[in-house]
């Protein structure tokens, strides 16, 4: 079936864009539901088209599309969407982004930049959308600049289930790959009851994606290092981190992250690195161009499968966060 009803004729309807069609077909398993089917295709100049195949009137409209390359592409496409189940007559309208695009330009570094981060919510909210769901956030504060209730998810506890399941725990050091990520890896360390090691970097400002210096900070000789990130793009950043703890004397190192966006060079980064596997969860699907046989992808249709149901029950989707804490 393609939705749920409650005893108070309420309907759950859930829709996916083209961006990551397996990610939405397993949360919708999880609920018991069917994705509603959608007619989509592009135009000869790129634009988009897209009609919904069932009545969304007076329904709970759930709408994923994960923002991956060409993300552009996608984040419009989801608009487009969002856009028709307002003009449908959905009784609201609640946007799942597994990966928020444009989140690490979330402030302003320097005059006469943008704040990408807000523009994508204030285009969300433009379009129709009454609610964010999402996982794993660049920064916390992004929250803050949809007007309307955003339901931020952590994937902290199916990674370090996976990680704590494999590894001798007395053996572990969690190492944040920068001073921005101490607060996160902090939370592995108490999950799994482990030392904290950070790399600090230095960043050429004029350079993209380039890191020039790496100091460990902390004792990793003869540790099982995990590095833990919220995201790996092209894989120089995590890498190059690697690099700097087998240098400190690591006896081994497995990088996990909740976002493999995994973009130009990281294929061959991530094959010719030391680190012995490198664990994402399928908020995005993996690029066709990268086949490294030491990537482990874990599932996080489970836990947003929860979270819709909490939020299309009038439940708790802070209950998640307190056991994700």
């Amino acid at each position: 079936m393609t939705g749920i009803k409650t005893t108070g004729q309420k309907k759950m309807m859930f829709f996916s864009g083209r961006a990551h069609p397996s990610l939405a077909e397993e949360v919708a398993g999880h609920l018991g539901v069917s994705v509603v089917p959608t007619k989509a295709f592009d135009f000869a100049n790129g634009e988009i088209y897209v009609r919904f195949q069932e009545s969304a009137r007076g329904a709970d409209c759930f709408l994923m599309q994960s923002h991956t390359a060409p993300i552009n592409k996608w984040i419009m496409e989801q608009l487009i969407m969002v856009d028709a189940l307002k003009r449908a007559s959905a009784r609201s309208i609640t946007v799942i982004v597994p990966f928020y695009g444009y989140a690490r330009q979330d402030k302003k570094h320097r005059g006469r930049e943008p704040i990408s981060a807000r523009l994508i919510a204030d285009l969300l909210k433009t379009a129709g959308a009454d609610r964010i769901l999402t996982v794993d956030l660049h920064t916390d504060q992004i929250q803050g600049f949809f007007d309307g209730p955003v339901d931020h998810l952590f994937a902290l506890p199916v990674l370090t289930d996976y990680v704590g399941g494999k590894v001798d725990r007395s053996k572990l050091t969690v190492v944040s790959p920068d001073a921005g990520r101490v607060r996160v890896a902090d939370r592995w360390c108490d999950r799994l009851g482990a030392p904290l090691a950070i790399v600090h970097k230095r960043r050429d400002p004029d350079v993209a994606n380039q890191v020039t210096v790496h100091e460990v900070v902390g004792d990793v000789r003869g540790r099982v290092c995990v590095l833990v990130d919220d995201m790996v793009d092209t894989g120089g950043t995590i890498c190059a981190a690697a690099d700097a703890l087998f240098a400190n004397g690591a006896e081994d190192v497995i990088v996990a992250a909740t976002h493999g966006v995994l973009s130009g060079p990281a294929a061959d980064r991530l094959k010719n690195s030391k680190v012995s596997e490198f664990i994402f969860t399928n908020t995005l699907p993996t690029p066709s161009e990268v086949d490294v046989d030491k990537i482990k992808v874990l599932s996080m249709a489970p836990t947003i499968a929860r979270a819709v149901r909490e939020v299309f029950e009038d439940g708790s989707v802070t209950s998640l966060f307190d056991e994700q804490a």
